[in-house]
Order: structure tokens, then sequence, then C-alpha cells
């Protein structure tokens, strides 16, 4: 009999299937710790801060090696609950975790995702604000803020305006948390809606006159899109997410509020905003970062978040193995040592804080296949100029690796260069030269006109 109890156990799963109900603190870190004690092998619990109240932002990172950055494998992150009252995320990434260490050596695409890619996941960025939260509501309660009444996503440093704010720990927690890390693509989870936006959030406005204009619109369509360089990635990225999610897609989802086509919206057309997250991670942190509106319903009833799962698990996923895009690889000199801090960027969409290698001379560029020129520079040099070609069919859970050695003599250390961060200033609004695509197009702002005008 005591024989074929252990064999019972031994069959039974190390962690106890992951209820669906929400989870307040207490509980979430009940799950974490014990993931992280039974899959140790594969997982790393650690938290990047507190919150004002000192309840501990946690993140759990997955993959082959949990502890440390490895050279090739780049670092993906989801955050959830930033706004404290939207609770969906913050359940979709317990079960994600739950999903990912269970199916791993015994799902080969699960599998082969984990060793080849490290995933750090924040299932909560406002722990205040959800435990502020004392029912379930639909709309809005006092717990979409942190405990001194910010809201989390309008606390970053801003590139179109000036962000005056009182920087939370919360968001200083994240931001040195950006800096620690090699990060390439992110999502950040909300509730209120069904969609996902790509950046700009922000942008620079035509002039005053355009804006009382605008403000007098019953909806925010009628804004210009704000672009980045990117803007065939991150269009591919949301994409990629929306078309998999069986409702993402489909209009008139939340009665009421907007439609947008295809689940898919460009921020700042939807509406613009100041100090948000996705921008800050794109301009400061070299990271591609979209927002995911999960649910009409900010807060719904607890026997909801099965139906939330299901719809979400393959798009949570298959957007994981979007990191694997474009090209990778290392930038050495002439005796292979790694040079840090040198720009790696395609000729024709240059970044206003340009984008470097890390400390181990590696970057990671998100593109869509097809032909381009890489500008590889060191700050006061001439460029080294590449073309490469990426191919229709990527590589398996790997972007195509390209490495570059350049024609000096020594670590980059003793060369010349200027301070690797970008200021934290309005950088888009300060830079006469910035690119074009930011800014509303007149087109539709004459649109516009004849639609206040002329309705």
């Amino acid at each position: 009999m005591d024989f074929a109890c252990l064999w019972l156990a031994l069959l039974l799963p190390l962690v106890a299937a992951l209820d669906f109900r929400y989870h307040h603190q207490e509980g979430m870190e009940e799950f974490l710790k014990s993931v992280a004690q039974n899959y140790s092998s594969i997982t790393h619990l650690h938290s990047i801060g507190k919150s004002v109240e000192g309840r501990n932002l946690w993140v759990l990172v997955v993959g082959r090696f949990p502890k440390e950055h490895r050279v090739g494998i780049p670092e993906f992150k989801y955050v959830a609950n930033m706004h404290g009252d939207e609770t969906v995320g913050r359940e979709l990434l317990l079960h994600l975790i739950d999903y990912l260490v269970t199916r791993h050596g015994k799902d080969l695409e699960i599998t082969n995702l984990i060793n080849s890619t490290r995933i750090h996941i924040m299932p909560s960025m406002n722990p205040d604000g959800f435990e502020a939260v004392w029912k379930p509501d639909c709309y809005y309660s006092n717990g979409r803020e942190n405990y001194n009444q910010y809201d989390l996503n309008r606390n970053f440093p801003d590139a179109f305006e000036y962000n005056n704010v009182s920087r939370q720990p919360e968001t200083q927690a994240v931001m040195k948390w950006l800096k620690s890390e090699t990060f390439v693509l992110s999502a950040n989870l909300h509730g209120g809606a069904l969609v996902a936006s790509y950046p700009f959030d922000n942008g620079a406005p035509v002039n005053q006159m355009v804006l009382v204009c605008l403000s007098n619109v019953a909806t925010g369509t009628s804004h210009s899109r704000s672009l980045t360089p990117d803007d065939d990635v991150f269009q591919h990225l949301a994409h990629t997410y929306a078309s998999r999610n069986p409702n993402m897609t489909k209009p008139d989802q939340c009665k009421n509020k907007m439609n947008f086509h295809n689940g898919v919206t460009n921020g700042y057309s939807w509406y613009p905003l100041q100090g948000g997250m996705q921008d800050y991670n794109y301009v400061w942190a070299q990271c591609f970062e979209i927002t995911l509106e999960l649910s009409c319903c900010k807060y719904p009833r607890e026997e909801k978040l099965p139906y939330f799962w299901n719809d979400n698990k393959v798009s949570l996923i298959e957007y994981i193995k979007q990191v694997h895009l474009g090209i990778k690889g290392q930038v050495f000199d002439q005796n292979r040592n790694p040079l840090p801090n040198v720009i790696v960027e395609v000729q024709d969409r240059k970044h206003i804080c340009p984008f470097k290698t890390n400390k181990y001379g590696e970057y990671y560029l998100l593109l869509l296949p097809g032909s381009y020129e890489i500008n590889v520079t060191v700050p006061g040099h001439e460029p080294h100029l590449t073309k490469v070609v990426i191919p229709e069919k990527s590589q398996h859970f790997s972007a195509l690796k390209k490495d570059f050695v350049l024609p000096f003599q020594g670590q980059l250390g003793s060369l010349p260069i200027p301070n690797p961060s970008c200021p934290m200033i309005p950088l888009y609004k300060m830079s006469p030269s910035h690119s074009a695509t930011t800014k509303p197009s007149l087109f539709l702002f004459l649109l516009t006109l004849l639609h206040i005008f002329f309705k």
C-alpha cells in the first residue's frame, strides 16, 4: 500500500492545478514561490522593487538559464495589472506561468520556446491598487491608480511632452529593471476594451488650433496616427496577437465603445496619452512593447476567467515567439573582443535614441522578412554598412544571426564614446529633425476640420 501511494505521489503534478479565481497578494506569492521551488531548473523568482505600501513587485523568469542573460538568447517580458482594477491580465499571466512550466519537457513547442527565450513575467505592477478594489466593477474603481493616486501608465518620461509628475516607486522599479536587462519584446496587459494597441501613444501636435478642434470631435478616431520608424513591425506584432484571439477581431464586442478594425489600433489614433509605458520602452529601452486590452469589463466575475484564458492562450504563446523575428548578433573588434555601445540600426529607420549593443557587444533588431542595409557605427567614426536579407521563413526559434567585425584594435572602452544613455526629455519635441511620421498628417487634419464644420 505504501509503495502504491509513493508511485501515486510521483505521478501527481509538482504544483497543484491553478484554479480560476482572483489571487490576492498572499495567494499570488504562494503560487509563485511554489513554482520557483518545484521548477527551480527553469525558473527564477525575484522582486524588482516594492510598491508604495511595501508589497513586492514579483517577476518570475522562465528559461533554460533563468538566473542570468546568455548571449544569443533574447529577453522577453509580460507586465499586467499596472491599473489595479484591470484584473484579467493578472490572472492570465499566472495561468501562463502554470502552462509553461507544466508543459516543459512534454510539449516540444513549449520546450523549444523556453530553451531559446528568457521569459520574464510580472503578474502585477500595481498590487496596492488591486488590493484597494473592494468589489469587481466593469468600469472604474479607486484601485486604478497606485496608493498615492497616480496613474502608472501616465507616470513615465515622455518623448513628446514634458511629463513633470512625481515618479512613483512602481515606475522607478520598472525603469531600473529595463536598464538591467536587454529586453527585446514586451507587452503590457490591460482591460476595458478588446484591442491590441501599438506605439506611439503620444505625438507631436500640429498646433494649438488643431488641439482645440480635435477636442470638439466625439471620437478618438479623428486623431492621426503617430508612427514609429518600425511601424511595419509593430503592426505585425499587434495583428499577431489580435488575429489569434477569437473575439478581439470581431466588431462591436464592447457595446457602446469604439470598434477597431481587425482588433488593432495605433495608440495615438485611439487617444493621445502622455507618459505611457509602451512608448518609454521603445524610446529609452530599445524594447518593442504593445498594449493589450483583453476584456470589455475591467474586473469581471471570476466565473468568466476560464473563457478569457481560452481566448488568449494561443495569442500569449504566439506573441512570445515574435521575439525571434529579424536579426541578431554581436559586434567585435579585430581581436574578436565584443564592442559595447556601438550603434546598430537599419539605415533608413534611425531611432531618436540610437539602438546600441549591450555590454556583451550584442544587438537585436526586430524586422520582417526583406532586404535591409544595416548601419554599424562607432560614434565619431565612419559607418560600416552591410546588406542583409532576412528570409521569409525565419529560423527555428532564432532570428537570423549576423556578427560584425570592425577595423578596431583593442576594447571600445579606449575609444571616445559619448554617454550611451538618452536624456529624459521630450526628444521629439526638442529635435527639429524628427521623423515627419510622428506628426499628425495635414491631410487627416483637414478631414477633421471638414467633419467638424460640415457635419
